[in-house]
């Protein structure tokens, strides 16, 4: 069943405030000029935005990075101009011409907001629904930061998360995640406003989107206000004003409104959400709105009005006064809180790094690579109080907690997709380095939230358990095949696959020292075997892939990840008994050996015939020029792990019987 794609749905009609008419003129000449876009939100929302921006967020274009900033996410991404035109008229560093290059390469102005290439970008969005729980992991940000350093009449930490959203991003499941953790956390600081239009692209929402949303977050522990005319300045203020008063609760703002609004024939209607107005429709909306400036203009008064340059930077020169103060009687925690802040590790990192990559790079103990994961942790987590750790309702089989870890370990229930998109929301806010465990093929439900990370840059990091059918009896629903292969596709995702606890402590400081990329560590649910290095070998690992053992005389190479590393050794062992010598080379992290020179690359992977062996897909193999490759190109099967290594050939035997198939060719 479907809506009809020509309804119309009115639920107020514009304020003709000029501020609000300012941003409707600089959405729709944007959209028009670049011929495409979405004009429809960002001109139904603009009272709320005025309202939002002009009397409540503290905030300071001087300076986007602000510590004690309120954070504001446009988590319905497609409404882009609307942000765009908030941060022009406000003072941030985007000039007019980048308003006038919407939608054009390297401007600063893409058709979706994104983090890190325009000032005041909170993060990036377009994939409806990740937005809100970004915002949920803002919210969590601070409130955990205030307990932690604020102290009686110090309250340094003090600031709100805002988040627009609509319709669109709560038919997205994410958003249950995220609504449902953040009223079980009383995130009492994050507040949504809801741009209920009740239109979607393809019509009126009632045909496909009948929920009672307010009921729906009351049943989540949010407070709700409204529904109100999302028009009404008044209306708008007194709700805000509401919710930033102290509830123990997040607050939902339910604002009705018309998107398009002002445009007389496209207002509340699917034609005005992702295409431009067209010449004659944007010239009766200028004139229906009295708004007689040429397109790109906004009057010196109107630009007055919205200026928050001055009050920006008063603010914020107030609270570094209130700063200022916390620093003489607490300067500990002081100079903590901006190391923190700033994402630097601590000064003796580099002595912390050595000794942990040492102390395993001398364990001689077999356990699964997630053993020597929580043993790590336990190292390196009681000395960075950054790392802010969690599981979705697989704490005792990820084992992502470490002993004393109190509130810096996360319970978030069975929500993967919402957790990864909470751990970016909270590497956003900075203070924190996030990382969240699940198994393996349940990194298909976070999967674009991993992706959006690595868009975005951020030091987040994916702890996937149970890596392949070494899972065992709970079969292939369980069993993660392809992800290795999948995740290793992602531009800028480093992917970890250890095959010991030395490689899994590498794993993890190189996870911790990547400042611009997430990172995804892949490690076993059985116990591995230890391998033996030299000091050489060891500082290898870094370079994710190395020669781990080269006889005289080698005639092939094995190239080997993660659990297949000990199958390779032993198939060496069992090929040397028949008067064949092969090489063995582990590659912990094909994403890091990719990133190594050509020299290296061409020394480590040698010239011989290479074969390689994972117990998943085999179809990456052949970027590695191996000839042959030993794997898992099926789902998987239930039985113990030893008989389905077995059952699929993942044996000595059978990797030593394929090198000298590849041999005798």
């Amino acid at each position: 069943m479907s809506g009809a794609s020509n309804a119309r749905v009115v639920h107020g009609q514009p304020s003709h405030d000029p501020r609000a008419t300012a941003l409707r003129a600089l959405a729709m000449d944007a959209v028009q000029k670049a011929t495409c876009g979405h004009p429809g939100a960002p001109m139904g929302m603009a009272e709320m935005a005025v309202v939002l921006w002009c009397n409540h967020l503290r905030h300071n274009p001087g300076d986007p990075h602000w510590a004690d900033r309120d954070r504001f996410v446009l988590s319905n991404g497609h409404a882009s101009m609307l942000l765009y035109a908030l941060l022009h008229l406000t003072g941030y560093d985007l000039p007019l011409e980048e308003i006038r290059n919407f939608r054009q390469l390297h401007s600063k102005t893409p058709g979706h907001p994104e983090h890190g290439l325009t000032p005041g970008v909170e993060t990036t969005t377009g994939p409806l629904g990740q937005g809100l729980a970004n915002a949920v992991g803002m919210a969590l940000a601070e409130k955990l930061l205030a307990r932690e350093f604020n102290r009686p009449g110090h309250a340094i930490i003090d600031h709100h998360t805002w988040v627009f959203h609509g319709d669109g991003c709560l038919m997205e499941g994410i958003s249950q995640e995220a609504i449902s953790l953040a009223g079980v956390w009383q995130l009492d600081k994050l507040v949504a406003l809801y741009d209920d239009n009740g239109i979607s692209i393809d019509g009126a929402v009632t045909g496909w989107f009948g929920d009672d949303t307010p009921a729906r977050f009351r049943a989540c522990g949010w407070r709700v206000i409204g529904p109100i005319d999302g028009h009404d300045l008044a209306a708008l203020d007194a709700a805000i004003a509401s919710a930033r008063q102290p509830s123990g609760k997040p607050t939902l703002i339910v604002c009705r409104t018309t998107i398009g609004a002002g445009a007389p024939h496209r207002a509340g209607t699917a034609k005005a959400h992702g295409e431009a107005l067209g010449a004659d429709e944007v010239a009766a909306t200028r004139a229906a709105l009295g708004w007689n400036h040429p397109p790109f203009e906004i009057p010196a008064e109107i630009r007055a009005q919205w200026d928050a340059r001055a009050t920006g930077a008063r603010r914020q020169g107030e609270w570094q006064t209130r700063f200022n103060a916390y620093r003489r009687e607490f300067p500990e925690l002081a100079a903590e809180f901006e190391r923190r802040m700033a994402g630097h590790l601590l000064d003796d990192w580099p002595t912390l790094r050595a000794q942990v990559q040492q102390h395993f790079a001398q364990a001689t103990e077999n356990v699964a690579s997630r053993k020597a994961s929580q043993q790590v942790l336990a190292q390196l987590a009681p000395r960075l109080p950054e790392m802010l750790g969690g599981s979705a309702d697989l704490t005792g089989s990820n084992l992502t907690d470490f002993p004393d870890a109190g509130p810096r370990h996360i319970s978030y229930g069975v929500r993967e997709f919402g957790m990864a998109a909470i751990m970016n929301g909270v590497a956003l806010h900075g203070g924190w380095i996030p990382y969240g465990g699940t198994f393996l093929t349940f990194s298909d439900y976070s999967r674009n939230a991993i992706r959006m990370a690595a868009l975005m840059k951020l030091r987040v990091i994916h702890v996937f358990t149970h890596d392949s059918i070494g899972l065992g009896e709970d079969g292939p629903t369980h069993q993660s095949v392809e992800h290795a292969a999948s995740l290793r596709l992602i531009p800028n995702l480093e992917v970890w696959r250890p095959c010991d606890a030395a490689e899994t402590a590498l794993a993890w400081t190189s996870a911790l020292d990547s400042v611009q990329r997430p990172s995804a560590l892949l490690l076993s649910r059985q116990a591995l075997p230890t391998q033996t290095r030299d000091a050489a070998q060891v500082q290898a690992i870094a370079r994710g892939g190395y020669v781990l053992s080269a006889p005289a005389g080698a005639r092939a190479t094995i190239l080997a990840t993660g659990s297949e590393v000990g199958l390779a050794m032993q198939a060496q062992q069992l090929l040397a008994q028949q008067g064949i010598g092969v090489r063995v080379v582990s590659l912990p992290s094909s994403t890091r050996f990719d990133r190594q020179d050509a020299a290296y690359r061409a020394e480590v992977l040698g010239t011989l015939p290479r074969i390689g062996v994972e117990a998943g897909v085999t179809c990456w193999w052949g970027q590695y020029g191996c000839v042959a490759a030993l794997g898992v190109d099926s789902f998987g099967e239930s039985a113990p792990a030893p008989a389905l290594f077995e059952h699929f050939g993942l044996t000595a035997a059978k990797l030593a019987a394929r090198v000298r198939e590849v041999l005798d060719a």
